[in-house]
């Protein structure tokens, strides 16, 4: 069975990552709009995200 595409076609891997929360969203409370740029710009700057 071909194993199916992620949506976007973008899949993100953690692996071997062993920052908190915090470090990655900050300490104060973000909104969810601002918490998904913050996770996008973790993503991008720790070269997670490979197109599939």
């Amino acid at each position: 069975m071909a194993k199916k595409k992620a949506f976007g076609g973008f899949a993100i891997s953690f692996k071997g990552k062993k920052d908190s929360v915090e470090k990655v969203f900050g300490s104060k409370p973000v909104g969810p709009s601002e918490m998904t740029k913050k996770l996008w710009v973790y993503v991008k700057r720790n070269k997670l995200s490979k197109k599939g």
